[in-house]
């Protein structure tokens, strides 16, 4: 067994072990796979071992690997920021993209979704620790964001998603993920269909697990460290 299946084998008892730490079903969360940067002979080695979605954040690079890998049944998410220049091939190749926090390009999404393609999930991704530098709509705005991605046809909005800003303070990072599930269960309440908060990585998802998580991201404990590539740029 090679090095990557025996991680994704570490990553799904993990993430087994931290629903049981928070009190909450076996398999409570979905292991996401970010295979960014990462060759397609890592995704169909992680394949091999069982994992089924995995995560891109450039979408060049991503088409590349769908193409190499198109024997294999893979959810592709898409999970980096999105210009409203690349909608077209998102729209068009991955079933889920987690990072909507402008109404254009959900409306761009949504006109670009080929009918005969089940609806694109759609996770928006909100700002959870109030950093200028961080992407995602504001907290106090992503209901009615939610408002507007949820009236576009041809988009099923599932969620929030969120990244906050790294800390090795727990209880900071717990308040951040809270906020997140908060959010969620005010949507829920407004009247919102929805059953996803796409948070946690490798190095907190025991925290994000704890706070509510449903599907964590997770790519260096399954892949390595991640290395900096040209292709970042498209």
């Amino acid at each position: 067994m090679g090095a990557i299946a025996i991680a994704v084998q570490a990553c799904e008892k993990r993430l087994d072990e931290a629903c049981r730490q928070a009190g909450r079903p076996p398999s409570c969360a979905t292991l996401l796979a970010v295979s960014k940067t990462f060759p397609a002979a890592a995704v169909r080695e992680a394949w091999a071992a069982g994992q089924r979605r995995f995560g891109e954040s450039y979408v060049q690079e991503a088409l590349d690997k769908m193409d190499e890998l198109a024997d294999l049944a893979i959810e592709w998410h898409f999970i980096g920021p999105l210009q409203s220049n690349k909608t077209r091939p998102v729209a068009e190749r991955f079933a889920w993209v987690h990072g909507v926090e402008r109404g254009q390009i959900a409306q761009r999404l949504a006109r670009q979704r080929p009918p005969h393609l089940p609806a694109l999930n759609v996770c928006i991704q909100v700002n959870v620790s109030g950093e200028t530098s961080k992407h995602g709509v504001p907290l106090g705005e992503a209901l009615a964001l939610a408002q507007m991605v949820a009236a576009q046809p041809r988009l099923r909005l599932r969620g929030f998603m969120a990244i906050p800003e790294p800390s090795r303070d727990a209880t900071v990072l717990q308040a951040r993920f809270q906020a997140l599930a908060d959010l969620l269960q005010q949507a829920r309440l407004a009247g919102f269909d929805l059953d996803t908060l796409s948070m946690g990585m490798s190095d907190d998802l025991e925290v994000a697990v704890a706070a509510g998580s449903t599907l964590v991201r997770v790519g260096s404990a399954i892949f390595g460290a991640r290395k900096q590539t040209n292709k970042e740029r498209k």
